[in-house]
């Protein structure tokens, strides 16, 4: 099983959210819930929308792919589709914004006059990232619970509380790569035991955490 092909890549310059990546290895690849959404070239050469992914998906065929991952809530503005409409969802590209004879080209132009709403979604992102609470983060804002989680909706597919365990799963999968112990792991990023971990993991992946 390849890792993720989305994982380690550099930030586009002049757009912070956006995150070039290309896989090139053959077979499938496990694709984890990031609370992010790819646009990405197929080796045919047809442009698709990968939406955010509540739990992770099997991605089953050859490269060469290349892709630019939205993180921060940024995809759907770039798109101008709410999130909500596309979690768990691959379709072509030409079916969400119409013909783009050129992607790349399209995808610079769109970044460049993204409207100036995305100061709340990269703060709700950066919180959950660190562990934040759901509730501190909607404090934090001024917002009630329900509107933080109706807002989550629109920019990332999912409420706060599920961004939130599956960017906890990613802190710990970081740990994990870094050298850090399962148990501790699951103290430092705030699971209330190994056990606890595991079952996040199966619930979010479908895998134990070794498998990962």
């Amino acid at each position: 099983m390849s890792p993720d092909p989305r994982r380690g890549t550099e930030k586009c310059s002049g757009a912070r959210s956006a995150h070039p990546w290309r896989r090139l290895a053959a077979g499938p690849a496990l694709i984890l819930p990031d609370g992010c959404l790819d646009v990405i070239l197929r080796p045919d050469g047809e442009a698709v929308v990968a939406g955010p992914d509540a739990v992770a998906r099997e991605h089953v065929g050859d490269g060469p792919y290349r892709g630019v991952r939205f993180s921060h809530g940024v995809g759907p503005l770039v798109l101008g589709v709410p999130a909500d409409e596309l979690v768990g969802r691959t379709v072509p590209l030409a079916d969400v914004v119409g013909r783009v004879p050129d992607v790349a080209s399209w995808l610079r132009s769109r970044l460049q006059e993204l409207p100036d709403d995305g100061a709340w979604a990269r703060a709700v992102f950066d919180a959950a990232a660190r562990g934040v609470s759901v509730a501190a983060t909607a404090d934090g804002l001024g917002w009630s619970a329900r509107t933080l989680h109706r807002r989550c909706l629109t920019r990332f597919g999912y409420g706060p509380q599920h961004l939130h365990r599956v960017l906890r799963l990613q802190r710990a999968l970081t740990r994990r790569r870094d050298g850090w112990t399962w148990a501790a792991t699951a103290a430092e990023v705030g699971y209330v035991d190994q056990q606890h971990l595991a079952r996040e993991t199966r619930a979010l992946t479908g895998r134990c955490p070794s498998d990962l």
